[in-house]
């Protein structure tokens, strides 16, 4: 079974609107929602590509009922912890003006639910396949990551991290199968700029990060695809699809979710990088998460 943790996930609320001023009244073009939480958008979109998948982590609340019975009416398998007080986020992302998000802190975790979902975890197999997604909040600290993966019965079962700062470097000792940095969040680990075009410098930084113990190393760059660097020293490149990009929220973690359905389909690297590039792209070419034909469909033109 495949898991993705997701420590506070939330309710997306998509607006549109032509223009948005300060201290006025603001009419909104179009509405929608989704379930949110970069573990979250990794389920959704594995569900899509046909692969079943846990979520877990924290929920609280009316909120939090919510998203964890949307979730499920998708399909998705579920064993979320749920906090005594509080409630799960609610976010609001604008669009049809420069994207702009707003984001809503979580819920307080107390120590009782903390061992419940270290007890989750400490059910998963060692030929199960945690991701561990999101960054680090004002109510979680900095090693919280490098906790969860601790915790874990096998030291052999893989574990995809897609997250920054601190809590990627404090988790690296335990040699996560995948870690998944984009372009900004290379740049604030090293203190340096990367740009795509200096490709040298980028496949440098990743087998730094091999260094400190990543096996394989996946770098996103928005319209410019995605390189990734393996643990057997390969490197591979694939640039994003055409097309025209309508909302990039979440189009790193559909990238996950599909080079995650692409290895799984035939253990193949070069592969996997392919599929994760496209389903990155197809739901960047969304308001929402693309579908899994829409993503297939982009692959067999990219192969």
């Amino acid at each position: 079974m495949i898991y993705t943790l997701t420590y506070n996930p939330s309710i997306d609320y998509l607006v549109t609107v032509d223009s948005l001023e300060i201290g006025k009244l603001n009419r909104m073009r179009k509405a929608s929602y989704l379930y949110g939480g970069k573990g979250v958008n990794v389920s959704q979109v594995l569900k899509e590509l046909g692969i079943d998948n846990t979520a877990i982590g924290f929920v609280a609340g009316f909120t939090g009922r919510e998203i964890e019975e949307g979730l499920q009416r998708q399909g998705i398998h579920t064993d979320f912890v749920h906090l005594p007080e509080g409630h799960s986020r609610i976010n609001i992302k604008f669009h049809g003006i420069e994207e702009t998000e707003v984001n809503a802190p979580g819920p307080f975790v107390d120590a009782v639910s903390m061992r419940a979902l270290k007890d989750r975890i400490e059910q998963i197999g060692i030929d199960d396949i945690l991701i561990l997604a999101g960054a680090a909040t004002s109510n979680m600290e900095s090693d919280t990551f490098a906790t969860f993966i601790s915790e874990l019965p096998y030291r052999d079962t893989k574990v995809i991290l897609d997250t920054n700062g601190e809590a990627l470097v404090n988790a690296l000792c335990y040699h996560p199968f995948l870690i998944k940095p984009n372009m900004e969040e290379l740049s604030d680990l090293f203190h340096e700029e990367f740009y795509p075009s200096n490709t040298t410098g980028i496949v440098d930084a990743a087998k730094r990060l091999q260094d400190k113990g990543a096996r394989n190393v996946l770098i996103s760059m928005g319209e410019d695809g995605a390189i990734l660097v393996t643990e057997d020293g390969h490197v591979y490149s694939r640039p994003a699809p055409a097309g025209i990009v309508v909302n990039t929220v979440g189009s790193g973690d559909s990238m996950v979710a599909g080079f995650l359905a692409g290895y799984l389909q035939n253990r193949n690297m070069e592969d996997a990088l392919c599929l994760g590039v496209c389903a990155g792209s197809a739901s960047a070419f969304n308001e929402g998460f693309a579908r899994g034909d829409e993503i297939m469909q982009l692959y067999r033109l990219a192969r």
